[in-house]
């Protein structure tokens, strides 16, 4: 069952890419005390992740942030230094990329998907939300395949 408006971000450990390596964010770290948007794609370096999704926060991230969001963030079932790289080449620097490695978080939130047919294995269904102090106050859930309403417009919109 996926989180919903209202619930709280559950409890994880997910790395971002530090100076010296990968190292821990916790969901506490991230979203604690802070207006947040999360966005959420099944993969780095796949079509309408690099194509659309990352490319329309990076392009409002400061429209974003003027509207009082602390921080952006896009998240995937992939490792900090996959994160790390795709960010780099899509001048993401603005955002937070997080590698949920091991899909902790993902499956935390209950909006996993099963990628084995394409030879991705368990990823994360693609989504946007926006937490006030780690609740959950927007959740947009794409429907298998589509990319509408998870968008940098959309996620604006309900700012």
């Amino acid at each position: 069952m996926s989180v919903k408006v209202g619930d709280k971000i559950p409890e994880a450990t997910m790395k971002v890419m530090g100076e010296k390596g990968p190292q821990d964010a916790t969901t506490a770290e991230l979203f604690g005390g802070k207006k947040v948007v999360l966005f959420a794609v099944p993969g780095a370096f796949t079509p309408t992740c690099s194509a659309a999704h990352l490319p329309g926060f990076v392009a409002n991230a400061d429209k974003i942030k003027a509207k009082g969001v602390d921080s952006v963030i896009c998240v995937s079932v992939n490792d900090a230094f996959v994160m790390d790289a795709w960010g780099k080449g899509q001048n993401a620097e603005e955002l937070i990329m997080v590698g949920d490695g091991n899909g902790d978080f993902t499956k935390a939130m209950g909006l996993e998907m099963d990628g084995s047919g394409f030879g991705l294995g368990i990823r994360s269904q693609r989504y946007a939300l926006i937490a006030e102090d780690g609740v959950i106050t927007a959740l947009n859930i794409e429907a298998p395949g589509k990319f509408e309403v998870s968008s940098a417009d959309a996620i604006m919109a309900a700012l």
